[in-house]
């Protein structure tokens, strides 16, 4: 179907049925097995009525499933318009990885792109044709539950591994039986939720906004992404859902996107607790005007917009865009052309954890394991005894928020892992919240027999996610009285610890003797897990979160700016400076940072003229040196700070990073192209550009450490 093809369907439509393809339901209105009808639901009863000209649904579904509903709808559609599958496939199908926080803590753009291919993959051949991911809310937050979803604090990493998985969902052809169309979300900055309360008031400065939050949308939206979810949140008094600036303004004319506009779940009726929209009609009117196409789980456009456009026939050629952005979408994958796109259940059966799917979810574990600590007890000693205690000893529930249609089943838990290597392992698994004294005391007796420690701790998946915000993230008060029983028998104690988000790890760093970030590791990680801790693999991960020392430093970053009192300037001021008097001003462990178990020395910058310009590029390097045991992977990363500058400019900013593997003793130059367009910011016109003068560029392993020269852009 061409475009003068859709125009002409478009006009063949009555007024209904385009609101019916402006309206999405879920699985649950088409008798799908296991598809629940929640609150919101059995509030859309009326809606039944309408189930056959609806333009998508979302949910729960199978091959069988997607087969049945599709032929049923076609022939109740009256112009033959199939229908729109969509679903949330976060970080996996049914063969689950990392959750997208720990994904993005491997640096590697092609770790993303990888996972999403192989979940496109496996919906897709279940019957999906959209997922709502990435998400490339900046986060800087950990309080936040969502932060799980998101790839960090960073806009450079956020843009580049969002338009990684745009990629990977997508490849070159939506029509392919194998691709699904991507939903970049939340439009805009929901990452910047006060308090860290979910759906909370965010309100941001233009600069800030322009500066940190926008880029890495547009980077999905340059790498092709078809679809945009508006945020949940108010911007600036504004719901995000009826905001014609950011929608209108911003993503039709600055960017030009020609794709589909969708609301998130129930959110054009949440116009009304707002407080902008009286009711349904206004909440309608509204968010049609502003440029949501797609309405998720609600009515107000069935309910009211067949009046309003009565009343107000200028809608009317709102309701005709929509439409045509909608039936295009349906086009590009092929819908028309094929409205099953392929699926069967011979195809799906083949799909769904194939067993290269489990050895890419593993690879992706283990590049996404972060070593926070090591004195010298990993990799493990094949000879020794291990104790493994907690509640992650020998749990499945490790495949985190928004696995939505992972099993547990299929989940190799960190015992099974650690067997599977031969290690010499005794386990004891307690609950996470309480654990009572006689489990203490078989934990005592466990400790006793072992020659190391190794507490797997941490937090429920259901802690974390959507709705899942925590005014504290520490561990549960019992988790740190297993630790200190641990240290304080006197034995080695390493400890895993698997979540969400960054937790309060100060009082683990003091007693453990190894901590590795797990984070939620997916459907292998136990294996992932259990390669690391034996020195099969070697760790690789760098932290794209910061850390905090304590609930009440957040917001931590790294790319903060300076005050005109900065403490470390003023190191003879006892107190008149930017400071807390109780805990440090910087995270307990920074953005970039992570270790391995090779050491790697840097030398000093060499740049060739220390100048650039507008047409003249700066070409840097800087040697390397692996001066340990083992083959290792490190993470060169490039800084710079602009001294004076039109607005107060962060303290360090990342503009470049490489990976780079070697031997025990290899050394290696890596060279890097600094271009003036690297250094550059939104000025307080909204323009891009970098001012000229003097700039401090950073090379090192992370956001705090690293050598330094200075450059100059003329």
């Amino acid at each position: 179907m061409n475009t003068t093809q859709i125009e002409a369907l478009v006009k063949q439509m009555t007024r209904l049925e385009k609101i019916g393809q402006m309206t999405q339901i879920t699985t649950s209105f088409f008798n799908v097995d296991g598809a629940k009808a929640t609150g919101t639901a059995s509030r859309m009863k009326d809606v039944e009525q309408h189930k056959w000209i609806v333009g998508s649904v979302l949910g729960k579904l199978d091959a069988a499933s997607m087969l049945r509903i599709q032929r049923d709808y076609l022939q109740h559609n009256r112009l033959g318009i199939p229908l729109l599958f969509m679903t949330d496939v976060v970080h996996g199908y049914k063969t689950i990885f990392p959750v997208p926080l720990a994904l993005s803590c491997s640096w590697n753009p092609e770790v993303l792109r990888r996972t999403a291919r192989v979940s496109a993959m496996e919906a897709a051949a279940a019957g999906f044709q959209v997922t709502f991911s990435p998400m490339v809310d900046l986060v800087r937050d950990p309080r936040w539950g969502r932060v799980m979803e998101s790839f960090g604090e960073d806009r450079l990493l956020l843009g580049q591994f969002g338009a990684a998985m745009v990629e990977g969902y997508q490849t070159d052809d939506l029509q392919q039986p194998d691709t699904l169309a991507a939903c970049v979300k939340h439009f805009a900055g929901y990452g910047a939720a006060e308090g860290g309360k979910d759906y909370n008031t965010v309100d941001l400065s233009p600069l800030s906004l322009y500066n940190d939050y926008l880029p890495a949308y547009h980077a999905a939206l340059q790498a092709g992404a078809r679809l945009m979810m508006a945020a949940f949140n108010t911007l600036n008094g504004v719901p995000a859902t009826a905001n014609t600036w950011l929608l209108q303004d911003i993503l039709r004319k600055q960017w030009g996107f020609d794709g589909t506009v969708i609301s998130d779940w129930g959110a054009v009726k949440e116009l009304i607790p707002h407080g902008v929209a009286a009711g349904s009609e206004d909440a309608a009117r509204l968010s049609l005007q502003a440029g949501i196409e797609i309405e998720m789980m609600t009515t107000a456009y069935i309910e009211a917009l067949p009046e309003l456009c009565e009343q107000h026939p200028e809608l009317e050629q709102k309701l005709d865009e929509a439409v045509t952005h909608i039936l295009q979408l349906k086009q590009e994958l092929g819908l028309f052309d094929d409205p099953y796109r392929g699926v069967s259940e011979a195809r799906e059966r083949e799909m769904l954890l194939h067993p290269s799917h489990r050895q890419a979810a593993r690879e992706a574990a283990v590049q996404s394991m972060v070593l926070l600590k090591n004195q010298n007890v990993l990799p493990l000693n094949p000879d020794h005894k291990l104790a493994l205690i907690g509640p992650f000893a020998d749990n499945q529930h490790i495949l985190g928020p928004w696995s939505v249609d992972g099993d547990p089943n299929h989940t190799v838990t960190m015992l099974e892992g650690l067997n599977q290597q031969g290690v010499h392992v005794q386990s004891l698994s307690t609950d996470d919240t309480r654990i009572d004294e006689d489990v203490l005391h078989q934990a005592i007796e466990l400790i006793r027999q072992s020659d190391i420690v190794v507490l797997a701790l941490g937090e429920r998946e259901e802690w974390s996610g959507e709705a899942g915000s925590r005014a504290s993230i520490g561990l549960p008060p019992d988790q740190l009285k297993l630790l200190r029983i641990a240290a304080a028998a006197g034995k080695p104690v390493i400890v895993v610890m698997f979540a969400g988000r960054p937790i309060e790890l100060a009082e683990v760093a003091h007693h453990a003797d190894a901590i590795l970030m797990a984070w939620f590791p997916g459907t292998e990680g136990g294996h992932a897990v259990a390669d690391i801790l034996t020195g099969r693999s070697n760790p690789s991960g760098r932290l794209t979160m910061s850390f905090p020392y304590h609930s009440g430093q957040i917001p931590v970053h790294y790319n903060h700016l300076n005050t005109g009192r900065p403490a470390h300037l003023l190191t003879q001021e006892k107190r008149y400076k930017t400071q807390y008097l109780d805990v440090p001003n910087e995270s307990l462990y920074p953005f970039g940072y992570g270790l391995g178990y090779s050491e790697f020395a840097y030398g000093d910058i060499d740049a060739d003229t220390g100048e650039l310009s507008i047409d003249r590029l700066l070409q840097v390097s800087i040697p390397i040196t692996n001066n340990g045991e083992y083959t290792g992977c490190e993470t060169v990363q490039v800084y710079i700070h602009d001294r004076v500058a039109e607005i107060a400019r962060p303290v360090r900013e990342l503009i470049a990073y490489q990976q780079i593997e070697l031997k025990p003793g290899e050394t290696a130059r890596v060279e890097y192209t600094i271009s003036a367009e690297m250094l550059g910011y939104y000025h307080t016109d909204l323009q891009y550009r970098a001012d000229p003068g003097e700039f401090e560029l950073i090379i090192g392993p992370d956001s705090r450490r690293g050598a330094s020269v200075m450059i100059r852009l003329v």
